[in-house]
């Protein structure tokens, strides 16, 4: 793991100082699976956004889920 220096604003430090006291988890913990799930976000999002503008550049495509169900043989 590295090493990480982050200012926080006095009321997300006294949250997370109450959170950790609350739960006996660290500090850190909170603050990495706050980071971890954040930027899970904002992955997904850029990836929508990307998938977006190649729809709209005719780049890709759409499928539904009839063409799907075809295409792997699912029809009954």
């Amino acid at each position: 793991m590295t090493a990480v220096s982050l200012r926080l604003p006095e009321d997300l430090k006294n949250r997370l100082d109450r959170l950790s006291k609350l739960t006996g988890r660290s500090k850190t913990f909170y603050m990495v699976e706050a980071i971890s799930e954040k930027l899970e976000d904002l992955e997904d999002l850029y990836l929508a956004e990307q998938r977006t503008l190649a729809l709209r550049a005719g780049r890709s495509r759409t499928y539904t889920v009839d063409d799907v169900e075809k295409r792997l043989g699912l029809v009954d």
